[in-house]
């Protein structure tokens, strides 16, 4: 059975499905291709079930806090396998969601697997075993990506695992290593540790969150010391991880010696790699440069109808640049000019406590590139609405041309410090400067003033430091 549709995308995560969305409001006839499950990594095994998870080692670190919020608890009994169950209903509702979203669209959804056959053909093999042909005029690739391993070593889901058989696992973990130190690594040592499991955190690079400005890098550092069942191995290297039948021995290297870290589990937390394999990209002749469908601007790859967003065009492998990038293919379908993606003004964000979130070059970045810039920095420490919340821990750091005032980056740790950066990605994208945000009257007494102090900081005009 064949069928022709206006787009076809392969694949039904945050990149797929928004793509889906967008075409469809665009009068298009559209059908998209999932074999596993609507809202792909981010929905079912990625960003949503992890901040789940997330919320409930919130509570329970406050409940450690009692004595600083004037209660005592005893007596407290911590079911880690009930938060699991919980961050699965809410992945549930989410994915449920997305399938609501198809419908009123008028999204065909064909569960299967795709493989293209030529730019406008994708010979599906559906669930049942059957076979379907789908044609359209357009190609949309959205396949996403997977967890990235170090050679030599096989993710086997139980010793050994990544996140996506992390997010699942309802019996905490006496103990786990886990290689790197990226925010997938912080956010379940977070999880983890929370509820008491003993934690070690093997980095690579010097410093933990190492994309993030370094100074954000040694607050998460010193926050993460500071727990009971946590430590971090910088500038440190893994060699190699022995699987028993109790446990896994993981020999790690410095440039001084070699150990062996021994634990219940390990976690490889590395990165991804795109899934451009086994679907049919040599059938059409779509380049591919390491894995990755390089795109333009507009999310064209070098065959003419055929497009790739998210994952597997290497850029940013972040949900919300995925479904950025899938509005900018359809409306390129669609005839519009859409404006490229500026990747140097998307947000990038860590949940651990304290959370971190950045977008843009860092001040040393900028110094590598011959900029002349000022900084504005301001601590929460004497922010009133941090102090009453106990969090008080981080800062705001802002990095604009001295010339021409454009902000450049953001760099913030602290409290929800992931709801206060849209503020500056918008200052950005409409290119404000930190002088109009240090003009702006900001509420009172709330963490976004620490933005305001920030941009004041800029001139050497803090208020309150």
């Amino acid at each position: 059975m064949s069928e022709a549709y206006d787009v076809t995308i392969l694949g039904a995560g945050p990149g797929g499905y928004v793509a889906a969305i967008r075409a469809a409001q665009l009068g298009m006839k559209v059908a998209v291709i999932e074999k596993e499950n609507l809202g792909g990594v981010c929905l079912n095994w990625g960003c949503i079930p992890t901040k789940a998870l997330l919320r409930n080692a919130e509570v329970v670190s406050l409940l450690d806090r009692g004595r600083e919020f004037g209660f005592s608890v005893s007596d407290v009994e911590l079911d880690f396998a009930a938060a699991v169950d919980r961050s699965r209903q809410v992945s549930e509702r989410l994915v449920k969601g997305v399938g609501l979203l198809m419908r009123k669209n008028n999204v065909e959804v064909i569960e299967g697997r795709g493989v293209l056959k030529s730019s406008d053909t994708v010979e599906v093999e559906l669930k049942d075993g059957s076979a379907r042909t789908v044609e359209s005029d357009h190609l949309i690739i959205a396949t996403g990506a997977h967890a990235r391993s170090i050679p030599g070593i096989t993710p086997d889901g139980e010793r050994v695992m990544t996140s996506r058989s992390a997010i699942v696992l309802r019996e905490l973990p006496d103990s786990v290593v886990i290689v790197g130190a990226g925010p997938i690594g912080m956010e379940f040592a977070q999880v983890w540790s929370s509820y008491g499991t003993e934690v070690i955190v093997v980095e690579m690079l010097p410093h933990a969150v190492p994309l993030e400005d370094e100074e954000v890098s040694k607050v998460v550092e010193r926050a993460f010391r500071r727990r009971r069942t946590v430590k971090i191995m910088t500038s440190t290297r893994v060699q190699g991880i022995d699987v028993s039948a109790d446990g896994v021995r993981v020999t790690v290297a410095t440039d001084d010696e070699e150990s062996v870290l021994e634990a219940e589990r390990a976690l490889i937390a590395i990165g991804v790699q795109p899934n451009s394999e086994n679907i049919g990209l040599e059938n059409i002749g779509v380049e591919t440069e390491r894995g990755r469908i390089p795109v333009d601007a507009r999310m064209r790859t070098n065959i003419s109808n055929v497009y790739a967003v998210g994952d597997v065009t290497g850029e940013m492998a972040l949900a919300h640049v995925a479904s950025a990038q899938g509005i900018i293919a359809v409306e390129t379908i669609a005839g519009k000019e859409p404006k490229p993606l500026d990747y140097d003004a998307v947000p990038r964000c860590t949940y651990c406590q304290p959370q971190v979130a950045s977008f843009g070059i860092s001040e040393a970045q900028a110094a590598d590139q011959g900029r002349q810039v000022e900084v504005g920095k301001f601590p929460f420490r004497p922010n009133g609405k941090a102090l009453a919340l106990g969090e008080k821990e981080g800062f705001v750091k802002i990095v604009a041309d001295r010339d021409t005032g454009e902000i450049l980056g953001a760099h913030m740790v602290g409290p929800e410090v992931t709801e206060l950066l849209p503020e500056l990605v918008s200052a950005r994208t409409w290119e404000l400067t930190p002088e109009e945000i240090a003009r702006t009257v900001h509420a009172h007494p709330t963490l976004s003033e620490a933005l305001m102090e920030a941009a004041h900081g800029v001139f050497g005009e803090p208020i309150h430091i």
